[in-house]
């Protein structure tokens, strides 16, 4: 069946195929794209109100998706794995994912579940970890990530980010956005996160 959604997934794979990283070219290798579509309604949240300045950020490779997401936001399933009792109304109102495929996704998938986070700017995601390996390759730069015991560090649009099963780790924008794509393999595909760290972790 063919679905309006079929161009989203079209350029999220496109996107994917060019990146030069043997981790992603794995993943990509490994998932099977037939997916079957799910009829889902349209949820917004405040934060796709920073796709605009996403999109002005991101890198050529990524432009057509980015562009795609911004002249569709309105009609596509955001979600939020957190409420505002957990991080305050600043962290909420700037905060959600869009679940391409997986088990809540707009593709139907059960193995591997990928899509795209959006943070906007001065936001911190505290200290978190999870069963399932995560990649993330952000298509905006100037956040900073931060895995175990380690200290923050910037990483630009484009790098591959790597967090293994049950690590910590977290990230912080600075003046602008992130939107960063997303990929969870090897554990419960809509756990949500055990949460170590504080939303103001790291700040002076």
């Amino acid at each position: 069946m063919t679905t309006k959604f079929d161009e989203l997934l079209r350029q999220f794979h496109a996107y994917l195929a060019c990146v030069d990283n043997a981790l992603v070219r794995d993943a990509v290798a490994s998932i099977g794209w037939d997916m079957p579509a799910r009829a889902l309604e349209p949820h917004r949240i405040s934060c796709v109100r920073h796709l605009d300045r996403a999109a002005e950020l991101a890198p050529p490779a990524a432009k057509a998706l980015v562009q795609w997401l911004v002249e569709h936001r309105n009609g596509l399933h955001w979600g939020q794995t957190y409420t505002e009792t957990d991080f305050g109304k600043a962290f909420i109102d700037n905060y959600g994912w869009l679940e391409v495929f997986g088990t809540r996704g707009l593709f139907a998938n059960d193995e591997v579940a990928a899509g795209l986070l959006i943070l906007g700017p001065e936001i911190v995601y505290p200290d978190h970890h999870h069963v399932a390996e995560e990649i993330y390759i952000p298509l905006t730069g100037g956040t900073e990530w931060r895995m175990g015991e380690g200290s923050f560090r910037v990483r630009e649009a484009g790098e591959v980010v790597h967090h293994a099963s049950n690590v910590n780790h977290a990230m912080r924008t600075g003046k602008e956005p992130l939107l960063a794509l997303y990929i969870w393999r090897g554990g419960p595909l809509a756990q949500k996160s055990t949460i170590t760290g504080t939303a103001t972790q790291g700040r002076s």
